[in-house]
């Protein structure tokens, strides 16, 4: 097997999110009845209005190819909810349409890194960040931050982290796994940093832009104009729309890049669906007051959660400020019942109590979990009983 895959494959880890998924849909398939928080979309459905969307563009035979970078109307449409959410002007030659936001952010490294050159990546991370940075042949560089720090990425700690050969910063907020938010202020923080190194670039990956609750949004190129035309920003309809499925994300950023991600994409995937580009550019289109009420069981179901998980002894955790994920510390639990390592504290819990979440190593933190509260107010407090009932009994 070593002969036959590349090298750059083989180093390369599944998405262990997806494992987890599939170990829980086995346990399922042998009678078992599991309860799974490792998801990471919204449990509702996409609005009807998006869905009717989607027929009448199969009605009318909205069925070929369509540009590489995405239809005129969706174009339109991302280009004003730039000026209308954040208060930012895009031409339309600085905005590209992908087969969802995962797309974009591989689009943008491929585009961009040469081999050898480094990225700056806050853990906890998304599980794809570092992987996506080895297949683009660069160099992911892991700055750790922890819980007593708010997760959040200390401008300091940015400084002594860049080096001559960083091309890159990678931020993300609202944070999957921990659900914490980077302020104005944290913003400017940090683009006072990067001000004094123009060849970094930074990509803001704004997918839980809508998901949030408690802090107004905001990302590096709205707090910090002067860095605008070194800024990447991706988001997607995925989850304010709840629209996963579909799989149309979009980029926004420096002419010259954009149209770099347009040949990587032209050569790689080709356009996005045709059907799923017009159901985007109808929800692009609708009020914000159609994503308000996913929000507010978000909020209703973390503001439950985060109680109940501080009430188990061992477990010590801070509040999201938005996304659906919380990132408990279990390390006393870890530490205290001799376990080898969080994946071994989620295989038991599955196999034991089953209940699937996700070790916080695949996020770049082995002494958390996250655990996703995108589920059914019931099965979030079973979830929860059945978690406190698993401490209790290593006891």
């Amino acid at each position: 097997m070593d002969n036959t895959i590349s090298k750059k494959v083989q180093q390369i880890k599944p998405s262990a999110t997806f494992a987890i998924a599939a170990k829980a849909n086995k346990l399922r398939g042998m009678g078992k009845n599991v309860i799974s928080l490792s998801q990471g979309e919204p449990d509702c459905d996409t609005p009807d209005e998006i869905k009717e969307s989607a027929k009448q563009a199969i009605s009318a035979g909205f069925t070929k190819y369509t540009a590489i970078d995405g239809i005129l109307e969706l174009k339109e449409a991302i280009q004003q909810k730039f000026i209308n959410d954040n208060n930012l002007n895009y031409e339309l030659d600085q905005l590209i349409v992908s087969s969802g936001a995962k797309q974009a952010l591989f689009n943008t490294l491929v585009a961009l890194l040469n081999p050898e050159d480094e990225v700056l990546v806050v853990s906890p991370y998304w599980v794809s960040y570092p992987e996506m940075i080895k297949l683009a042949s660069g160099v992911p560089i892991i700055i750790q931050t922890s819980i007593e720090d708010k997760f959040k990425l200390n401008p300091e700690i940015l400084e002594q982290s860049i080096t001559d050969k960083t091309r890159l910063l990678l931020l993300n907020s609202p944070s999957n796994p921990s659900g914490i938010t980077y302020t104005k202020k944290d913003l400017q923080a940090i683009g006072k940093i990067l001000s004094k190194y123009p060849n970094i670039m930074i990509l803001s990956d704004d997918i839980y832009e809508h998901t949030l609750w408690e802090d107004k949004f905001d990302n590096i190129a709205t707090a910090c104009p002067e860095l605008i035309d070194r800024a990447i920003i991706v988001n997607g309809v995925s989850k304010a729309y709840s629209m996963t499925g579909w799989r149309i994300g979009y980029a926004a950023g420096p002419q010259e890049l954009i149209r770099a991600m347009k040949i990587v994409q032209s050569q790689s995937t080709s356009c996005p669906n045709s059907i799923a580009q017009k159901a985007a550019a109808c929800a692009l289109k609708l009020p914000n007051s159609v994503i308000k009420s996913m929000v507010d069981n978000f909020k209703r179901r973390h503001d439950w959660l985060y109680p109940a998980l501080k009430d188990i002894d061992g477990i010590n955790v801070i509040p999201s400020k938005g996304t659906f994920y919380s990132f408990p510390n279990i390390s006393e639990i870890l530490s205290k019942h001799n376990f080898k390592n969080d994946v071994e504290f989620c295989d038991r819990l599955l196999e034991e109590a089953n209940l699937a979440i996700v070790p916080g190593t695949a996020f770049g933190n082995s002494q958390h979990v996250r655990i996703s509260f995108s589920a059914d107010d019931d099965v979030i407090k079973e979830a929860v009983q059945r978690l406190h009932s698993f401490v209790l009994s290593l006891d």
